[in-house]
């Protein structure tokens, strides 16, 4: 993420569903923030996919362990 503090990011917020920038609605509502309006507009994408990652990952899915 570029951390320049002139380029604050874009969000997703979860309330509207939409992309939005830094000015926005409130923290708790949004993912983000994001380096570009098309990365924000995939946040929902994005956490599916990460979330399959991890109900797949070995590390995490001990289910022969009990």
């Amino acid at each position: 993420m570029n951390r320049d503090p002139a380029n604050t990011g874009w969000f997703y917020c979860l309330d509207h569903k939409t992309v939005e920038p830094k000015e926005g609605c409130r923290a708790e509502v949004r993912l983000g923030p994001y380096p570009t309006r098309e990365e924000a507009a995939r946040a929902l994408e994005k956490v599916d996919e990460r979330n399959e990652e991890w109900d797949t990952d070995p590390a995490w899915n001990n289910e022969g362990d009990e």
